[in-house]
């Protein structure tokens, strides 16, 4: 297992990393003992869910990032994306699988908080290291100037992807972050944001309410609920910059086998282009 300072790490990524790797999304290197701790303690809920239909939290979490995935890797293979920026990257393992997929093609850059990018550069270290293909990054989305710091080619089809991060902030932060992206975006020929979000038409209801609850008490705080639904998200994304959808996983079943339906539900993807306001 990776070493880990809990200090320097959400709950939540500790869980997320731990889920990756339980599913074969991952290597070991990013599992800690933390996030086995906390799936192993969740492995009741998520097993009464799935049994008896109710969204499960590991199912919200697989159907977000196994369609960001896809999605992602659909532009690279078409020519539109060879640049890309995971904010917030946590211990998702998608640089790394990206970049054992890719190599040379893409040029991954994995950005965070000073504390948890010295956590994902050890993890880098014991599968290889960094490279000028894939590397990390100080980066904090809430700063304005932050990625004049990463020195990204204007020139590529770009893409940012934050996940897990929307509904950590309230709405009038989450909208300057996107206009902050968008601007990062425009100059470059593609210019693609992916990102989950959870609206409130997808989460109504008093069996839906208790999966919020447990949402919550995931995070160990409030989850913002900022639109009502996908057609105002993708409203608000083209105030900001982008012309966007809010794509459903359950619409990719064939893509992504093994979906658990209801936890899919729960969760939307956008993907927005940049500079088509």
């Amino acid at each position: 297992m990776g070493r880990s300072n809990p200090e320097q790490i959400s709950p939540t990524a500790h869980y997320t990393g731990y889920v990756w790797f339980a599913n074969g999304l991952s290597h070991a290197a990013f599992a800690t003992r933390e996030g086995r701790l906390m799936h192993r303690s969740l492995r009741l809920p998520n097993a009464f869910a799935e049994r008896t239909g109710l969204p499960s939290l590991d199912g919200m979490l697989l159907a977000r990032h196994r369609l960001i995935d896809l999605r992602l890797r659909e532009a690279i293979d078409a020519g539109e994306v060879s640049q890309i920026v995971e904010v917030a990257c946590g211990l998702s393992p998608r640089g790394w699988r990206f970049h054992e997929q890719y190599g040379d093609r893409i040029t991954y850059i994995e950005a965070d908080l000073p504390g948890m990018i010295k956590h994902k550069q050890r993890i880098l270290a014991e599968l290889g290291g960094e490279s000028p293909a894939h590397r990390t990054a100080e980066l904090d989305a809430l700063d304005d100037n932050a990625f004049a710091a990463l020195d990204l080619d204007p020139d590529r089809g770009t893409a940012i992807i934050t996940e897990g991060l929307l509904n950590y902030f309230d709405r009038a932060t989450v909208l300057a972050m996107w206009q902050r992206f968008a601007r990062v975006l425009a100059p470059c020929p593609r210019g693609v944001y992916f990102s989950d979000i959870i609206v409130e038409e997808a989460n109504r209801g008093l069996l839906v309410a208790g999966f919020s609850q447990l949402l919550s008490a995931f995070v160990r705080g409030r989850v913002h609920i900022h639109f009502a639904d996908a057609v105002e998200v993708e409203t608000e994304l083209e105030r900001c910059g982008f012309a966007a959808i809010a794509l459903d996983p359950r619409d990719f079943t064939r893509e992504l086998p093994g979906l658990e339906i209801a936890g899919a539900g729960r969760v939307k993807v956008i993907e927005a282009l940049a500079g088509h306001a």
